[in-house]
């Protein structure tokens, strides 16, 4: 296994209308605790940051700004990011605020001035109990872009929610372009996800259901600890497609949701029962669809029109206007809603009973 893509450090969304406050805290944060933080100067800023496919792992946000208080703004942000960590900080510890902040369900509370050690641990404290109870989502493809195809948009609402993915990609699409390039538009195509990469080098085409493919999944399973894996459709006419899929099979036994995505060569048997919308996330996921500049010019099937026609037909099973499909192997009792993905929805399909998510 090569080519492992980390996500980089925690990402910070900082809301501060003071200029004078906004550059100490990026300071504190970003040389002394070696985080990324990006700084938005209002409210609105920050809601066209969190609802524009930017993800963040906890958002820090004053009480006291114009046109919107942190309070209204944490609301806004539990409805489209529920996972994500919150902490409000202010200069007004009154009652009234703090009980706010309690009711809108904040995860931590501070008041300025803020000390730099007492900031820093309480922003490490909040990473490291969102880490401990958040998502951990395994999304493995045969081939570079797969996954990227069937599933970016619903990766992007896990990040959305502060979950922790991975991408797993069996091979390097030697049969299909360059392998240095396409391992390359790999890497670009999980950062533009938030994604960390794992990159195999299985021979294209010939990725057997068998050893070594089930020993690779289950090294980068115990290695991510994932709760929820996404794979290929045993449904497909590719038959690296359906190996990978037989393989992640028996290496996510114990994996408690397990879903498959469309591909491109998926049969008329693909029989989804979950959909995912991905209205806030589309542009996204053509952006990572993209990032295969090798193959995009070649492959009709990643045309920017054909993706989004294809999540336009599925979005008739759920509630937006775009989506993506999948059938549901195993889903855990707790189902969606504990996920925490905004608009995951489950549906009786026609042609048969199948699990509703």
């Amino acid at each position: 296994m090569s080519g492992q893509h980390n996500p980089g450090p925690a990402k910070i969304l900082l809301v501060e209308d003071d200029p004078d406050t906004g550059r100490y805290i990026v300071d504190v944060l970003t040389r002394r605790a070696g985080l990324e933080v990006r700084h938005a100067n209002s409210p609105a800023e920050a809601l066209s940051l969190t609802g524009g496919g930017h993800s963040f792992d906890l958002v820090i946000s004053d009480i006291e700004m114009p046109g919107m208080s942190g309070i209204e703004l944490l609301g806004r942000i539990r409805m489209t990011a529920p996972g994500v960590p919150v902490m409000i900080i202010t200069a007004h510890a009154t009652v009234g605020n703090a009980v706010g902040a309690v009711r809108g369900k904040a995860d931590e509370f501070l008041q300025k001035p803020l000390r730099p050690d007492d900031l820093i641990g309480a922003v490490r404290g909040l990473l490291e109990r969102s880490r401990a109870s958040r998502e951990r989502v395994l999304a493995v493809g045969a081939h570079p872009d797969d996954v990227e195809i069937g599933t970016a948009g619903t990766l992007l609402a896990h990040r959305a929610a502060g979950h922790e993915v991975s991408i797993l990609t069996m091979c390097r699409g030697a049969r299909g372009g360059v392998e240095g390039a396409r391992a390359g538009e790999s890497e670009q195509a999980a950062r533009l996800l938030g994604a960390a990469l794992y990159l195999e080098d299985l021979e294209d085409t010939r990725i057997s259901e068998g050893d070594p493919t089930i020993s690779a999944i289950s090294a980068v399973i115990e290695a991510v600890n994932p709760t929820i894996v996404y794979t290929h459709s045993p449904h497909d006419v590719h038959q690296d497609h359906r190996n990978t899929h037989r393989a992640v099979m028996v290496a996510a036994r114990t994996i408690g949701s397990v879903y498959c995505f469309q591909s491109p060569s998926a049969t008329v048997d693909f029989r989804p029962a979950r959909f995912v919308d991905v209205d806030a996330y589309l542009p996204g996921k053509l952006a990572a669809i993209g990032a295969f500049a090798s193959q995009t010019a070649i492959r009709g099937y990643l045309e920017p029109d054909l993706i989004e026609a294809t999540a336009r037909y599925w979005s008739r099973f759920g509630e937006g206007r775009y989506a993506e499909a999948f059938e549901v192997i195993r889903d855990r009792a707790a189902g969606a809603a504990a996920m925490g993905v905004p608009g995951s929805t489950g549906h009786q399909a026609e042609r048969g009973s199948h699990a509703a998510v």
